[in-house]
């Protein structure tokens, strides 16, 4: 048993928002733990744990009037526990409980006032001055409010945008807390926990440090385990991890594709063989997986290439160690969502390219994911509480085939040696302007584009460079970093300058959506 199945929770009831995850994070960022389950499971869920001391209803793309697309189970709100329903979460009490949803002749997208009525537990402190700009996302709206159900507060196209019953403890909102665009957002989600729901704090970084070493001893035993050690955070934290959990028990493998950033092949050495004393494989395939993905463009047939012959080396290598039975992953729960809608939500399948899931069968090792219901900020909490030094710790993501995906068109050694330099001069340069950290992900990407350029007396014709840095909370949506133009002068100067066949350097100010974060 899983020491978070005795501690009290929160559920929250995923109809497929793209939001599910960030309430789920500002959740456990209170001191709270929480669990995300499908509308779809939730449809046939007899037995409500004892423990679940409150139900979140999260946004979603559905409409509440086509009953043949809702899974809701009202028992959720005859259980005398208390109920938050956010946007389309609202819409679906207002209806269940009696009252009327429709489709609005106004919607509402992005930020909008909202007007306080009536004083509630829910938003003590929210407003001031009795009001406060909040992030709308719908288009149906309550028109009719449920018998006994109160208007907290309002906004111009939506008059019941707060509402509650404080009898039956249920209590609706048509905005969404959760986002960063609602000033103040996060107290709403505070009050309910430990105003209405009556919560103790019960989750932290350092919690988990000793839940998740003792689940890993009691699930694995005396027996062997692999893990593919790729120097990002995630595999990283899960070596650390079960390196102190089970020792020389752990064998790490470690495939330099040829597809790193600079140097990252001798920091893993270093960092996991040598500092910590863990068993480590280290395999050199660079040579192979160039020749395999030679004159290769396609994207799909990129990522299936170097997926596939990741595993084919990983099986070679594993099966020289005799009695292994499991196998360590650092799958997070957004890898999950994203990669498989393990939820069972609407979120589309939007990376293909991900480390998720990937093992055959043949293989018959049982998966070790430790980190699986944590999320990125938690894990590196958890990275920072095992010992690893903040160079790994805070890294940015970096995806699973490497530069391949940064490199757009035909790879090649020259291609690859050029995009780790500007990489390298870019990634450094944030660091040293003290940006590296206020921003989720940065990387330096060489398109199939040649320009004419003009150095000294000489014409050059080379790639163009193109960089991109995102914030985000989550990676699901993103926007770009706002650099101020001296800094984007001397960046572009030192990688034009120093490194030949880059005369061009452009900066991509697309969010997410409409464009992903990665190229390909």
């Amino acid at each position: 048993m899983r020491l978070e199945d005795t501690l009290n929770k929160i559920l929250i009831v995923d109809f497929g928002s793209q939001f599910t995850q960030l309430i789920a994070r500002k959740i456990r960022e209170l001191g709270v733990y929480c669990e995300i389950i499908s509308h779809k499971k939730i449809e046939k869920f007899q037995n409500f744990e004892k423990n679940i001391k409150g139900i979140v209803l999260s946004g979603g793309p559905l409409n509440v009037y086509e009953s043949k697309k809702v899974k809701f189970n009202s028992k959720l709100l005859k259980l005398g526990t208390p109920v938050l329903g956010i946007c389309f979460g609202h819409q679906i009490i207002s209806k269940t409980m009696g009252g009327s949803v429709r489709n609005s002749k106004y919607r509402e997208f992005g930020l909008a006032e909202v007007k306080e009525i009536k004083k509630s537990k829910l938003t003590k402190n929210f407003f001031s001055k009795g009001k406060n700009n909040v992030w709308m996302s719908h288009a149906d709206q309550v028109t009719k409010l449920p018998k006994n159900f109160k208007i907290i507060a309002q906004s111009n196209n939506s008059k019941m945008c707060i509402i509650e019953n404080v009898e039956k403890k249920m209590f609706g909102i048509q905005f969404h807390p959760e986002v960063s665009h609602t000033i103040k957002g996060k107290l709403i989600l505070k009050n309910f926990l430990f105003s209405i729901c009556k919560l103790n704090k019960n989750w932290s970084p350092k919690d988990q440090k000793t839940k998740l070493i003792n689940e890993v001893r009691n699930s694995v035993g005396n027996s062997k385990v692999i893990c593919a050690l790729s120097g990002g955070v995630d595999s990283s934290v899960v070596a650390k991890l079960l390196s102190n959990a089970i020792g020389k028990k752990l064998t790490c493998i470690f495939v330099n594709t040829g597809l790193l950033r600079k140097d990252e092949e001798k920091q893993v050495v270093n960092t996991f063989k040598k500092k910590f004393k863990i068993n480590l494989i280290y395999v050199n395939a660079e040579n192979l997986f160039l020749s395999k993905l030679k004159n290769i463009s396609d994207p799909e047939k990129k990522r299936k290439i170097i997926g596939n012959l990741f595993i084919k080396i990983f099986e070679k290598y594993a099966n020289k160690i005799k009695n292994v039975k499991f196998l360590a992953q650092g799958t997070l729960y957004p890898d999950l969502i994203e990669s498989k809608s393990v939820t069972g939500s609407q979120t589309s399948k939007i990376k293909s390219h991900h480390n998720v899931g990937g093992l055959p069968k043949k293989m018959k090792l049982k998966l070790v994911e430790p980190l699986k219901y944590l999320f990125k900020d938690e894990v590196r909490k958890l990275g920072s509480e095992l010992g690893l030094s903040n160079e790994i710790i805070s890294r940015h993501p970096f995806p699973g085939p490497g530069l391949a995906i940064r490199m757009p068109g035909i790879i090649t050694k020259e291609k690859i040696n050029i995009l780790k330099e500007a990489d390298n001069y870019f990634i450094n340069s944030l660091k040293e302007n003290n940006l590296y950290n206020k921003i989720w992900q940065a990387y330096a990407a060489l398109l199939p584009v040649k320009t004419v350029g003009v150095m000294g007396d000489n014409r050059t014709y080379e790639f163009l460079c193109l960089l991109r840095a995102i914030t985000s909370e989550d990676g699901m949506t993103a926007d770009f970093f706002q650099f101020n133009k001296s800094f984007m002068q001397t960046v572009s100067n030192q990688i034009v300058n120093n490194i030949r066949g880059i005369n061009r350097v452009v900066y991509d100010i697309t969010s997410k959506p409409p464009s992903t974060i990665e190229l390909e």
